[in-house]
């Protein structure tokens, strides 16, 4: 007979708590922005460059952002163009726009602080809610679920012994991480770290032997057998998709923003329209590109076709 998953109460995961807090301290990653002494506005920064980033990616950036601007005030007294080319190679430079849009906020309407409620934090241009329950967790001590796709996928798999099949997060999986979450707010802290950082770094997409770290010999999914998801004849269903990136807008879109970072002075760096046109072999892709920028507030394009920083 085949093994009847378990799907665990928050009592009893509550008791998994000391595990998890030894195994933070003994293997965590050291990022700054994990330190005791970090400002709020650290954690925000580093939760904004995250989004779809390795950790180990964001850490250089983070490093000269907060030199750069290590509080609100500073981020939003900065010109446009002097945050673009600090974004660098972190994709989605929309994420430096709101970074700095909601750093205006915080000082007209927060005293220049990094909000302490949900519903402030998420007034704040382009902050979701994980973003916002991230920073009520981590820079706060709040008891808050946090659900990324790697909290999302530990418990899928640890507690509910499934797995976990990627996509936008629903209703039900933040219903879920309420129900297991502690309900002390420092155990709640921990739980939350330590799900991700075990999720980011042992119970992956792609680790299929059931291996989670601490969890590993309570995970449900492992004692199942790991099973699979499958879909008609046989055909394993993805956790992912893969993301594509060559001949892609968002290449064409990085290529035309680089090519302004690459003039190293933001306020003056500026792309003829002949070397434009150099940069991408598809007219009309680069463009819709080009539009696409600009509708944002990326880039302006003056009338002679000339392109700049907005």
């Amino acid at each position: 007979m085949g093994y009847t998953v378990h799907h665990w109460t928050r009592q009893e995961a509550g008791r998994l708590v000391p595990v998890l807090r030894q195994w933070w301290e003994d293997n965590a990653r050291d990022f700054p922005w994990r330190h005791p002494d970090r400002p709020p506005w650290g954690v925000l920064v580093s939760e904004v460059m995250s989004q779809q980033t390795p950790m180990e990616r964001v850490l250089p950036y983070w490093t000269e952002w907060m030199d750069r601007w290590p509080e609100p005030a500073a981020l939003a007294a900065a010109p446009q163009a002097d945050v673009l080319q600090a974004w660098g190679h972190l994709g989605y430079p929309r994420r430096a726009v709101n970074l700095r849009k909601a750093a205006q906020v915080m000082c007209d309407d927060f005293d220049g602080h990094v909000p302490q409620a949900m519903d402030d934090l998420l007034s704040l241009p382009g902050i979701g809610r994980y973003t916002a329950s991230a920073v009520l967790s981590f820079a706060y001590g709040r008891r808050v679920a946090v659900v990324d796709t790697n909290i999302r996928r530990v418990i899928d798999r640890v507690f509910d012994g499934h797995e976990s099949l990627g996509g936008a997060t629903r209703p039900a999986d933040w219903k879920r991480a309420e129900e297991l979450l502690p309900l002390d707010s420092a155990d709640s802290v921990v739980w939350n770290q330590s799900l991700m950082e075990i999720g980011a770094t042992i119970c992956t997409a792609s680790e299929t032997a059931g291996e989670a770290g601490p969890l590993t010999d309570v995970s449900e999914w492992r004692k199942a057998g790991c099973p699979r998801p499958q879909a008609g004849k046989g055909k394993r269903v993805r956790t992912r998709k893969p993301q594509a990136w060559a001949g892609t807008d968002r290449q064409c879109r990085g290529r035309i923003l680089q090519a302004l970072r690459d003039q190293k002075d933001p306020a003056r760096a500026r792309l003829e329209p002949e070397q434009v046109s150099a940069l991408w072999h598809d007219a009309g892709q680069l463009a819709r590109c080009v539009d696409a920028l600009e509708a944002e507030g990326l880039i302006r394009v003056d009338a002679a076709g000339v392109i700049r920083f907005a």
